[in-house]
């Protein structure tokens, strides 16, 4: 008589699956490369949103200026005295837009709306409104036909909500980690208007003199 003996199968390893401390070991690791990786990967979004506000806002001044050179946009008011250079030109007042018609003035005449979201008005709500602050100077003449020096700065929108104050000569950085500052200019720009009757002694008077 022949003695059988049961052996117990051994599982191969193919056969095994992971057990709940190595699953748990597994979802902590991935756990922190994805903290590890969270900031660069915001810092990422967040610069190329920002890269593209200032790039809309650079297409939005040249067609300003664009505008103005072929007389389809109207003149900005002139600064007061005229003597006045940008840098004492005053900001924007925070929490009074009032811009009801699109790609046109605001009930301010030295702000012209931009309309990004095709609502056909501007709005302290809107992360896609642009505002462009455009004022001209002439230290010889108040007369827009003797050409002048035009400076624009342009903000967000949004940058009018709140009380608190908007700047001027520091632009937003295009790096950012976060919303970017919604008080500062996307960017500042002047540039020559040359009027058809502008003279070249008048240029040379605007720009400091000839030799």
């Amino acid at each position: 008589m022949k003695l059988h003996v049961l052996q117990k199968r051994l599982p191969h390893s193919c056969d095994a699956g992971f057990t709940i401390v190595e699953s748990l070991v597994a979802l902590l690791v991935a756990a922190i490369l994805l903290a590890a990786i969270a900031p660069v990967l915001v810092l990422s979004t967040a610069t190329r949103v920002q890269s593209r506000r200032v790039e809309l806002a650079t297409i939005a001044a040249k067609t300003y200026v664009d505008g103005v050179k072929s007389n389809t946009i109207a003149d900005p008011p002139a600064t007061n005295p005229i003597t006045t250079t940008p840098d004492q030109y005053s900001v924007p007042t925070a929490g009074s837009l009032t811009c009801n018609t699109a790609n046109d003035y605001c009930s301010k005449k030295d702000l012209y709306c931009v309309d990004g979201d095709a609502d056909n008005k501007c709005t302290d709500t809107s992360a896609k409104d642009l505002v462009i602050q455009a004022f001209r100077y002439n230290s010889q003449s108040s007369e827009a036909n003797n050409g002048y020096n035009l400076t624009l700065r342009i903000y967000r929108a949004d940058g009018f909500k709140g009380s608190a104050a908007l700047k001027k000569s520091t632009k937003q950085a295009t790096f950012t980690g976060g919303i970017g500052d919604r008080k500062a200019p996307l960017l500042e720009m002047t540039t020559e208007i040359a009027k058809g009757q502008t003279s070249y002694s008048s240029l040379c008077q605007r720009l400091g003199g000839c030799k």
